[in-house]
């Protein structure tokens, strides 16, 4: 491994800017050590007047014991001595310290710690001369060093105004780490103080600055497994990756990939003939957080905190798909919160006696407070001043010479002249900053990336996932299946619905004309209300099916148990699974749109399945369902739709949630009747008092349709219904029909 290097920020300004901000950093590193010093007397101090020695040694002697601890007690809370550093002892020391803060009292240390973050926040000044004459800016550190939250919050918010959001959040940027420093030290919110001495003493963070919130309690929100599944390009076209190893081919893959929870594994063989291995990850995706990718600010925020994350598992179950030899020389390059991710990696033991990670590349990526396992991993980071993202480790672009963590590292903090966030955080960006801007920088890089510049053997994306996501329809849907003949084709039993919506819709008819329904089954008792039989008119859209996509409109007559029929019989039924169910819904016409499911209807469950052109859909509340004749002259598949013949159509009305339950449908051939079970799942809705209206057109057409014709006969035309049960999510699994002896 060559020499390690260290590149400086590259800083335009006026001449002796960058003496007098060298001079400014020297001194916020000299009094960030006196407040070290000064936090240690008061801990100290407050550690003996709390020690259940002193107070034996008290009562004791008490006349000198007494005098002794109300010396202590005004070293730690008079102004002149240590200021209000009470809350540097433990127990009730403690809590009370930390009750004097939120009463506005400061400890001496905080303020000299206060002073350093200034002097830092004086050497970006030094470099970044607009930012002090940018009267918004000014107003807002005033605000913050003066400890004036409400002023701050006005000034922050005039910023926001008058440069919008993106210019004023990279306006701020060179000192957030500072602001966000002196704002935790200063403000009456105890939590965060520990943040501040954190940020102001160089130290690695383990909460956010503003509001003390511990990482622990941040990384829950990114909970999950993690998982890998490999992703080949779409269509025909290859993935639009370099075919040659470098930086600049690396950081365009990256690019190519975007942020919707991508990464790549490339075997690449350089120079040497050596096949070597690169892992390239994106940063996190603009937005709210989302539950199906490890790519966004939450698992930002997380990584930063919690080197095991959703990203950094599901990296390592994309390494063990993608079988990378143990011993195998690895480089990481990575982009925002990829760059993060990868030094999570870099810096596990178990992952670096695993692989030789020889090189890690984190581009815009806050990465300050960690370090790789093997010290030979030769690390180079590349931050733009103006990004507010590699700012959020507590180390921004004032201590970046205050506090050197990695001397050996290869960094380059720089200047440009994309002053809007995030737009200055964008890999687009960045590589046109290396392209033009930075071609040394890219030299550099590019040189100590020798063994991997050559061709790109094999490339392999993969999809991350915080979680691993079941099979589809899991439960439900994941049972054995077993093909079957049909006259359309091979099908698999159980029929399996993915996304359907359903809607059944239930109407009472005069019992004489349920029975001619019935006529060629005597034997069937349709189920009563009262004087009255139920009907159901069934509509569904079924948009995902094991027998394809297709539209179903049904009409059955409830029935009770076909051996021993009992009044009353469907209400006691419900109760019952429906595989011990004896009533079920006899299937008197059916109307499908696809051969698939005409066949599978007629020759597996016996129904007398016709194909028509049929639309069903349930928008919001309001439901559309029309069964309409061909067009005049229309014939074949996809023939267009002419006037309608049933149309179920009207607003649903108010609901409430139901139950799904599992129905039995009776169907018949000539020997038997064939009974089948629905299993079906989903938010079910119950409307009693629904608006839609059914209507049958008149004409011979209607006669023809049989739907419409047995619509007609039960006196449904234009009736409406008594209730409605909805689902705009339905699944369901539908098995073969059993034939019985009736």
């Amino acid at each position: 491994m060559g020499s390690h290097h260290h590149a400086g920020a590259e800083h335009p300004g006026e001449s002796g800017a960058a003496d007098t901000a060298r001079l400014l950093r020297e001194a916020a590193f000299e009094v960030s050590r006196s407040a070290r010093e000064v936090r240690g007397v008061a801990a100290r101090t407050g550690a003996l007047l709390g020690s259940s020695g002193f107070t034996r040694s008290t009562l004791r002697h008490p006349r000198t014991g007494l005098a002794a601890q109300w010396a202590l007690v005004r070293a730690l809370t008079n102004g002149a001595g240590l200021g209000f550093a009470l809350g540097a002892g433990d127990g009730a020391l403690r809590r009370m310290g930390q009750a004097g803060e939120v009463c506005g009292r400061e400890s001496l240390a905080n303020r000299v710690a206060v002073t350093s973050l200034r002097l830092r926040a004086g050497a970006v000044l030094a470099h970044h001369p607009e930012l002090e004459r940018d009267p918004g800016m000014r107003r807002l550190m005033e605000a913050v060093t003066g400890d004036r939250d409400v002023e701050a919050l006005r000034a922050l918010r005039s910023l926001l105004k008058d440069k919008g959001a993106e210019r004023a959040m990279s306006t701020i940027a060179p000192l957030f780490a500072e602001l966000s420093a002196i704002r935790a030290l200063l403000d009456e919110n105890p939590l965060n103080d520990e943040v501040g001495w954190q940020i102001a003493t160089g130290e690695a963070l383990h909460a956010d600055p503003w509001f003390g919130i511990s990482a622990r309690h941040l990384a829950a929100f990114d909970a999950g497994e993690g998982a890998a599944v490999p992703v080949e390009p779409d269509g025909d076209q290859p993935w639009p990756f370099a075919a040659e190893g470098s930086l600049m081919g690396f950081l365009r893959n990256i690019d190519a990939l975007g942020t919707d929870g991508r990464i790549l594994i490339q075997d690449v063989r350089g120079p040497d003939g050596v096949v070597r291995h690169v892992l390239q990850a994106p940063g996190m995706a603009p937005g709210k957080p989302r539950n199906d990718s490890p790519q966004d600010f939450v698992g930002a925020w997380s990584n930063l905190f919690d080197p095991e994350s959703p990203y950094t598992r599901g990296i390592l179950l994309a390494i063990d798909e993608y079988g990378l030899p143990a011993g195998a020389d690895l480089a990481l390059v990575g982009h925002s919160e990829g760059g993060i991710a990868l030094m999570n990696l870099a810096q596990n033991d178990g992952f670096c006696r695993r692989f030789r990670v020889t090189h890690v590349v984190a581009v815009g990526s806050p990465i300050d407070n960690k370090r790789p396992a093997d010290p030979r991993t030769w690390v180079a980071s590349v931050t733009n001043q103006h990004d507010l993202v590699p700012t959020l480790d507590g180390r921004g672009a004032g201590s970046g010479s205050v506090f050197t963590p990695h001397p050996d590292w290869y960094e380059v903090d720089y200047i440009d002249s994309s002053h809007d966030f995030p737009l200055c955080h964008s890999l687009g960006t960045y590589l046109g900053n290396l392209e033009a801007d930075l071609p040394d920088a890219r030299h550099d890089i590019d040189e100590a990336l020798t063994p991997y510049r050559g061709p790109v053997l094999r490339s392999q994306v993969y999809q991350l996932k915080d979680r691993a996501n079941p099979p589809q329809g899991y439960p439900l849907l994941t049972v054995p299946v077993a093909p079957v003949a049909t006259s359309a084709g091979p099908a698999e039993l159980p029929v399996r619905y993915y996304d359907s919506t359903a809607v059944v819709a239930v109407f009472a008819v005069e019992p004489g004309r349920a029975a001619s329904l019935l006529s060629d089954t005597s034997w069937m008792s349709p189920t009563r209300i009262g004087r009255r039989v139920l009907v159901a008119l069934s509509a569904y859209e079924h948009r995902c099916a094991s027998v394809g996509p297709y539209n179903e409109l049904s009409l059955a007559v409830l029935v009770n148990d076909l051996w021993r029929p009992r009044a009353h019989d469907v209400l006691r039924e419900l109760l019952r699974r429906a595989d011990t169910r004896r009533t079920g819904r006899q299937v008197t016409a059916l109307a499908v749109t696809s051969p698939e499911a005409e066949a599978v209807s007629r020759e597996v469950w016996g129904q007398p399945a016709t194909r028509a052109s049929l639309d069903v859909r349930l928008t919001a509340n309001r439901l559309h369902a029309v069964l309409a004749a061909p067009a005049p002259g229309a014939t074949g598949e996809g023939a267009k739709a002419g006037r309608p013949l049933v149309t179920l159509t009207g607003d649903l009305g108010p609901y409430v949630p139901a139950p799904h339950v599992d129905c039995v449908l009776y169907g018949r051939t000539a020997e038997a009747t064939l009974r089948s079970m629905v299993h079906c799942a989903g938010r079910q809705r119950f409307h009693a008092a629904p608006r839609v209206r059914l209507r049958c057109a008149p004409g011979q057409a209607a006669q023809d349709e049989p739907l419409a014709r047995q619509v007609r006969a039960l006196g449904l035309d234009g009736a409406r219904p008594l209730c409605v049960l909805s689902a705009p999510e339905y699944q369901a699994r539908r098995g073969a029909g059993a034939p019985l002896p009736r």
